[in-house]
């Protein structure tokens, strides 16, 4: 059987090109890099907002990738820039994870550095035109960075003359939302713990099915919190789960999870823009 992407060679020898449906299946949806400038001109003609999907590269416990607060983020703001019709800005896919840094492949940005590439983005995508800007997070511990960056651009608008235009910035956690939120305590309950959680591992593994790692897990003490840098991180939580069962994690759950996420985030997003 043909795997997609896979090469594969004919009869006579000739390498065949491998197929990619996901191309196909994201036709619709309004990505930044996949769009030419006249395309982004025609958009900003009708609208001014942007989704700017932001996430972590680090551990996620035994059986999570390593990417999971990225690829949520940004499987998530696709699905919502197609069914809202809004333009997607590429994902931020590092963030701010110095407390995962004892444990291999994981990548962090100081705060002061995430605060300017969040400016920067903020500054470039205003100077064309875009004036509310939803960052769909994926990652909590880049909740506080990026309350201070939206600070920092606040109040360069501020301190300067003359007439600017109004930027707005938004913040929105994926698990943060009703329905998501019932799910994952219908599903899951105390088992979902706060990292590594069944919810986002189930999530990633809807987004990417060939990926999933379905494993059983020794359950862990809930997590107390309080840590500070990476090796006291490792020393509270030897194998990266905090309080969570990712053995739960299915790519069902993910699905229900992708679909009621969805429906909340298109929701905030009509109230985001509404507020003028």
């Amino acid at each position: 059987m043909d795997k997609p992407g896979a090469l594969a060679e004919t009869a006579a020898g000739a390498i065949r090109l491998p197929r990619l449906p996901a191309l196909q299946a994201q036709k619709d949806t309004m990505l930044l890099q996949h769009a030419t400038w006249p395309d982004v001109e025609a958009y900003l003609k009708q609208a001014n907002g942007i989704i700017v999907p932001i996430g972590s590269t680090e551990q996620h416990g035994p059986n999570g990738m390593i990417g999971t607060d990225a690829l949520c983020a940004d499987g998530l703001a696709r699905g919502l820039g197609e069914a809202v019709g809004a333009m997607v800005a590429p994902v931020i896919n590092v963030g701010m994870a110095q407390h995962h840094m004892a444990f291999p492949g994981s990548m962090t940005l100081r705060p002061s550095t995430l605060i300017a590439v969040v400016r920067d983005t903020v500054a470039s995508l205003a100077r064309h035109g875009f004036s509310r800007f939803y960052f769909l997070n994926g990652h909590g511990g880049n909740v506080a960075t990026l309350t201070a960056a939206f600070s920092e651009i606040y109040g360069e608008t501020s301190l300067q003359t003359g007439q600017q235009p109004t930027v707005r910035c938004r913040l929105k956690n994926w698990w943060v939302n009703p329905n998501v939120g019932r799910i994952a305590r219908e599903t899951f309950g105390s088992r979902e713990g706060s990292h590594a959680t069944p919810s986002e591992i189930s999530l990633t593994w809807f987004l990417h099915p060939e990926a999933a790692r379905p494993m059983d897990l020794p359950q862990v003490l809930p997590a107390d919190g309080g840590f500070t840098d990476a090796a006291d991180f490792r020393r509270r939580y030897p194998d990266g789960r905090m309080g969570s069962d990712p053995s739960l994690a299915t790519i069902d759950h993910g699905r229900r999870l992708y679909e009621a996420a969805i429906t909340d985030l298109a929701e905030d997003w009509k109230r985001f823009l509404a507020e003028g």
